[in-house]
């Protein structure tokens, strides 16, 4: 069981009346006949998932922001961390780990891969290349890998998807020898174009919201845990190897 991680935490007082058993909700045309999934659809929500709330009244919201909580009609929204004050539990980040573990699957063929040779663990890491830790981290790259940490990057241009910094993630991600590209740009060197490029850099970043990253680097374990900032690799290796027990 994770540790319970003290964070901003919305209590609800609404008084909301109590709704019926909400089943687990992933088909996408049974998504849509909810109430809830229009009104959010309203505010730019985009609604993926809807399943039962451990609060009477409310359910529990996968959605492209991240976790949300809601009332069925849609009229109430909450956004924060949900605990099991019994349990010490943070069920926010329960709910976010099992969409994170899924969302990464997703995209392993448009990664960029640094596998370790004695690999152990892996290792999500959404980075920029002008980001002053995604630069530590990425020189201390072979640290990692001794480790029998396989490192494998999804791109997240902080400044959003327009501008030099978005052009220039899309272009490494076309290069021909992308991990070559990924460690010059992240070295200082100017990024070459590349014609027709189709990189998925915007979807990786769509993908990165939908955890709810709020900067790089932010690496995800392979049980969909998230540390968010940079970590050097024997710290790292020990959270892994914690985490595996």
């Amino acid at each position: 069981m994770k540790k319970l991680v003290l964070s901003a935490m919305l209590l609800c007082g609404f008084g909301i009346q109590a709704a019926p058993a909400v089943e687990t909700l992933a088909n996408t045309e049974n998504v849509k006949s909810l109430p809830v999934v229009a009104k959010f659809a309203e505010l730019g929500v985009v609604v993926k998932e809807v399943k039962p709330s451990p609060i009477e009244g409310l359910v529990t919201l996968i959605t492209d922001k991240g976790v949300l909580y809601g009332s069925p009609d849609g009229q109430y929204l909450i956004q924060g961390t949900m605990l099991d004050i019994e349990r010490r539990e943070n069920l926010t980040e329960t709910a976010l780990s099992g969409v994170r573990k899924t969302g990464v699957a997703e995209y392993v063929n448009s990664m960029i891969v640094y596998k370790a040779p004695n690999e152990k663990h892996q290792i999500t890491v959404f980075t920029d290349i002008t980001c002053g830790y995604c630069r530590k981290l990425h020189r201390e790259l072979q640290e990692y890998l001794d480790a029998g940490i396989t490192v494998r990057y999804l791109a997240y241009p902080r400044s959003g998807l327009r501008g030099q910094g978005y052009d220039d993630l899309r272009n490494v991600w076309c290069a021909k020898d992308a991990q070559k590209a990924l460690t010059e740009a992240k070295a200082g060197s100017e990024v070459a174009k590349v014609e027709n490029c189709n990189a998925p850099v915007a979807e990786h970043y769509q993908l990165g919201q939908s955890f709810g990253l709020s900067g790089t680097p932010a690496i995800i374990l392979e049980d969909g845990t998230l540390i968010p900032g940079y970590q050097p690799a024997a710290s790292l290796a020990q959270i892994l190897e914690q985490n595996a027990l």
